[in-house]
C-alpha cells in the first residue's frame, strides 16, 4: 500500500478551489474560531466607548478593518480550501492564538501598546500570507491565482514594519495603504480567473458565516445598552423604559438586516462576492458605533448631544449599507418589482437620520428613543407590506 494517500488523508493538504461542496454546513471548528473575534471586537469597542474622539474613531475603524480582514481571510480559506485534516485544524488554532494575543495587546496601556499591536498584526499578516502562498505550493495550477494575495500581502507586511520607525503623523498614509494592499487582491485575481474562463461564487456557508459575524457585533449593541443602563445611579421607571426602548431599537435593526439580507442568496461572480463582503465593513463599523452610543445615550449623561449625533449617523450608514447590499443579492422574479422601492425606502429613512443629526434637539432621551423606534417600525411595516403584497399578487397570477 502506498504511504502517500494515507499521509495526505491524515495531514489534509488544502482542498482545490475548483472542487466546491454543495450545501456545505458551517463546522463547529469555524464557530469556535469566531469566538476569538468576539473578544477582539469587544476590546476595541470598549476602548472607543471610553475615548470618544475623532482620533479614537479612526483608530477603531482601522483596527476593525484589519480584524475583519483577518477573520474574512481565515473564513474564506477554510471555506475554499479547508478539510477535516490535521493541517486545517492546526492552521485555525494558530490563527486563534494570534488573535488572542492581539486581544491581550489591545487591553494594554495606550503608552505601550502601539508597538505590541503592530507586531502582532504583522505576525497575523505574515501568517495569512503563508496560508495563501501554501495553496500554490500544494497545487501548482493555483499559483497564478493566489500570486496577487502573496505579493500584496507582503507589501502590507513591509508597510506595517516601516510604520514602527515613523512618526505618528505618517500613520495616516501608511495604514490606509496597508489596508488597500490587503483588500485589493480579490479584484486582481478575478481578472486572472476570468481570462482562464473560471469564476468563484460565494458559497451559502460563507454567506452564513458573514451573518454569524454580524450577530457577534449585534451582541456588542446589547452589551452597550446594558452598560449604559448600568451606569445610571437610580434605576427608576424611566430607566427601565429607556432600557426597553434601546433593546427595541437593536431588535428593529436586526429585523431589517436579516429580513432583507439573510433571506436572499448572493449574486454569482467573484467580484460581486468581494463587493458584498466589503459592504459588511461600513455596516459592522456602524453597529460598533451604535454600541458605543448606547453607553451614553440616556438622561443625565454629559455626552448625550454628541452621542445622539454619532447614533444617527451610524444608523444612516447601516441602512445605506443594507440598501447597497440588496443590489448584490438575488431576488426571485415575483419580488423584482419591489427591490428598488425597498432600496429607496431605506435610503429615505437614512437621509432623515442624516439631515436631523446636526439639529440641537432639547428632548429627554425617552422621547428621543421613542421617535427612533417609531421611525424604524414604520420602515419595517412598509417593507413587510410591500413584500407580502408582492407575494399575494404572485400567488393570484399563478391561480389565474
Amino acid at each position: 500500500m502506498s504511504l502517500q494517500p494515507l499521509t495526505s488523508q491524515w495531514w489534509g493538504p488544502p482542498k482545490r478551489f475548483d472542487v466546491q461542496e454543495k450545501e456545505r454546513r458551517v463546522s463547529w471548528l469555524e464557530l469556535f474560531y469566531d469566538l476569538v473575534y468576539v473578544i477582539a471586537i469587544a476590546r476595541i469597542t470598549h476602548h472607543l466607548a471610553h475615548h470618544v474622539t475623532l482620533g479614537s474613531f479612526l483608530e477603531y475603524a482601522a483596527l476593525f478593518v484589519l480584524i475583519f480582514w483577518g477573520w474574512l481571510n481565515g473564513s474564506l480559506y477554510h471555506d475554499i480550501h479547508g478539510n477535516e485534516g490535521l493541517r486545517t485544524r492546526l492552521m485555525t488554532l494558530w490563527q486563534m492564538m494570534i488573535l488572542a494575543a492581539l486581544a491581550i495587546m489591545l487591553d494594554r496601556p495606550a503608552t505601550t501598546n502601539y508597538t505590541g499591536i503592530t507586531i502582532v498584526l504583522m505576525i497575523m499578516q505574515f501568517y495569512l500570507t503563508y496560508l495563501w502562498w501554501s495553496v500554490g505550493f500544494y497545487d501548482h495550477s493555483h499559483r497564478r491565482y493566489n500570486r496577487p494575495y502573496t505579493v500584496l500581502y507582503l507589501m502590507a507586511l513591509v508597510l506595517m514594519g516601516v510604520s514602527l520607525f515613523l512618526l505618528e503623523q505618517a500613520l495616516m498614509w501608511i495604514v490606509p495603504l496597508a489596508i488597500l494592499c490587503n483588500y485589493l487582491p480579490p479584484f486582481i485575481s478575478s481578472q486572472i480567473l476570468r481570462r482562464s474562463s473560471l469564476d468563484l461564487d460565494m458559497s451559502s456557508s460563507m454567506f452564513e458565516r458573514l451573518g454569524l459575524f454580524t450577530i457577534i457585533v449585534f451582541g456588542e449593541l446589547v452589551l452597550g445598552v446594558v452598560n449604559g443602563i448600568s451606569a445610571i445611579q437610580e434605576l427608576d421607571a424611566s430607566a427601565w423604559i429607556n432600557f426597553a426602548l434601546a433593546i427595541s431599537i437593536v431588535f428593529t435593526l436586526w429585523w431589517i438586516f436579516f429580513t432583507l439580507v439573510s433571506r436572499r442568496e448572493p449574486k454569482k461572480g467573484f467580484v460581486k462576492a468581494s463587493l458584498l463582503e466589503l459592504l459588511y465593513v461600513p455596516a459592522l463599523i456602524a453597529l460598533g458605533l451604535l454600541a458605543v452610543s448606547f453607553t451614553s445615550l440616556f438622561d443625565g449623561h454629559e455626552d448625550f448631544a454628541s452621542m445622539r449625533f454619532v447614533f444617527q449617523i451610524a444608523i444612516a450608514v447601516f441602512l445605506i449599507s443594507i440598501s447597497l447590499m440588496n443590489g448584490l443579492l438575488e431576488f426571485p422574479d415575483n419580488l423584482l418589482k419591489i427591490k428598488r422601492p425597498m432600496q429607496r425606502s431605506l435610503l429615505v429613512v437614512a437621509a432623515l437620520f442624516l439631515v436631523t443629526a446636526p439639529l440641537q434637539l432639547h428632548v429627554e432621551s425617552m422621547y428621543y428613543l421613542i421617535g427612533v423606534v417609531v421611525l424604524l417600525l414604520l420602515e419595517i411595516l412598509y417593507l413587510n407590506s410591500r413584500y407580502y403584497r408582492a407575494i399575494r399578487v404572485s400567488d393570484g397570477e399563478k391561480r389565474g
